[in-house]
């Protein structure tokens, strides 16, 4: 059988592991659902998230207005619907830092090891020292509060973890007789990372990948609760946690909903995590 053939055959086998696993397919749309709304908040929403109605202040969920209004009169669906959008973008960012500067350090750490391993270790447990949230304060003390500010110490704190991740999978790779092979062939250290070492991590980085993302939207939360993250007028989950916060007795909702939003991402995308990782490699499957 040709290589494009398994290739095939593979990615049906694939597929069909993920229509039957569901933590994978509740998980994806669940994921779905909150990209969806990111993307809705661009062109649409029912009301603008930064008009003030006082006359419609406190408003329970109505035909009208379908998840309630603020103190100010806002349009609670519509501050969720943007601040989906905002979550969305910190914990893309501050992942994709983490992946840009973790992956290669980790392959990197893996290929050489000796002082360049040392090194990265010993980095990863001085920004372990440091949570986002502590990173978030240094950073905002310098160059002030905003949501760029939250996407880079969320990030920063990633790089760590994505490097640990590859680092530990790549060295187990480079005994491998495949590796050795390459080796013999005369390949580079380099060439072999990115050949043979890359593609057989992949997989586990993008399961990563998803569990930082969770992280992340949680973490872009707690920060812009304590008001280091995205900033008024722009609404963000963390922010409307906080602002509800004094109005649990007269108006619930403000609390509950944004709540609810990020309980759902969270677990979303934990869901997505274990459902890739069984579909991915299928030596984990326990749906079977």
């Amino acid at each position: 059988m040709s290589e494009t053939a398994i290739d095939g055959v593979n990615r049906r086998s694939m597929v069909a592991r993920a229509l039957r696993h569901p933590s994978f397919l509740i998980g994806a749309a669940i994921t779905l659902t909150l990209l969806a709304a990111a993307l809705v908040s661009f062109v649409w929403t029912p009301f603008p998230v930064a008009e003030v109605v006082i006359r419609d202040r406190l408003q329970p969920p109505n035909p009208v207005h379908w998840l309630g209004t603020d103190a100010f009169g806002r349009d609670i669906f519509s501050m969720l619907l943007v601040g989906a959008r905002n979550s969305l973008g910190v914990a893309v960012v501050a992942v994709a830092i983490g992946i840009g500067i973790g992956v290669p350090l980790g392959l990197a750490a893996a290929a050489e090891g000796g002082l360049l391993d040392s090194i990265l270790m010993r980095g990863s447990d001085l920004v372990f020292a440091f949570p986002a949230l502590v990173t978030a304060v240094m950073i905002t003390a310098i160059f002030g509060p905003g949501a760029i500010n939250a996407m880079i110490a969320i990030g920063i704190f990633n790089v760590p973890v994505f490097a640990r991740v590859t680092r530990g999978a790549a060295r187990a790779l480079w005994g491998r007789e495949f590796v050795l092979a390459a080796r013999v062939a005369g390949k580079t250290r380099a060439r072999i990372t990115v050949e043979h070492v890359l593609p057989n991590v992949a997989s586990l980085i993008i399961v990563q990948s998803t569990i930082q993302f969770a992280l992340a939207i949680l973490a872009e939360a707690g920060l812009s609760y304590v008001g280091l993250g995205t900033q008024p007028p722009m609404p963000s989950w963390g922010k409307m946690l906080a602002d509800a916060q004094t109005m649990m007795a007269i108006a619930p909702w403000l609390a509950i909903v944004p709540g609810l939003a990020i309980v759902a991402s969270v677990l979303g995308l934990n869901l997505l995590g274990d459902g890739l990782r069984d579909v991915l490699d299928p030596r984990l499957d326990r749906t079977r």
